[in-house]
């Protein structure tokens, strides 16, 4: 494992967490809940996970919540924005398995891929973050667990179809292993 960030990784996390923002910004679609929409950002955070790794993954997750938060509402709810750096560490753990670079994702890979984020943002967002909210901001318990599972639903369906279709045409991009031959 490597212990230090390439300057590969700076640049993805920097291109990455401006990405972010600004798909979180303004292609974001209401869910018709306060406080909750369908963010396709997260599929997109999965894409960098796959190809970057857990760590740049959740400084993109990290930074780019934080940068939206604080451009859109003048603060920052430190709870999810900590949750969104979790659900990043967690696409790069499940991505590792993948060989996008290579030019592949198999069906294999995609069922692994949707079973794995749906529990990792059930996790996330239907536990941990609701949690956080009860414990640091003193919020109504049934208020912010109700917000996770739609939070929940919403990010795994988002990162489902936008982050497979992604995976799909970022490995479709690059030259399959040995597809190559010399005349």
């Amino acid at each position: 494992m490597k212990k230090e960030l390439s300057i590969k990784d700076i640049v993805a996390i920097g291109i990455g967490a401006a990405v972010f923002v600004i798909l979180f910004r303004f292609i974001a679609i209401p869910s018709g809940f306060p406080n909750t929409e369908i963010q396709v950002a997260y599929g997109f955070l999965a894409l960098m996970g796959a190809l970057f790794g857990p760590i740049p993954a959740a400084l993109i997750g990290f930074i780019g919540h934080t940068i939206k938060d604080f451009t859109m509402y003048g603060n920052a709810w430190w709870t999810w924005i900590v949750c969104s750096g979790l659900i990043g560490l967690a696409f790069g753990f499940i991505g590792k398995k993948f060989k996008l670079e290579e030019g592949v994702f198999t069906k294999k890979d995609m069922i692994y891929f949707n079973i794995t984020q749906v529990i990792a943002n059930g996790v996330i967002w239907g536990l941990v973050a609701p949690t956080l909210d009860v414990i640091i901001y003193a919020e109504p318990a049934n208020k912010v667990y109700v917000q996770g599972i739609i939070s929940l639903i919403n990010n795994s369906v988002a990162t489902g179809v936008v982050g497979t279709l992604l995976m799909i045409a970022y490995a479709a991009s690059r030259t399959k292993k040995g597809s190559l031959s010399k005349d």
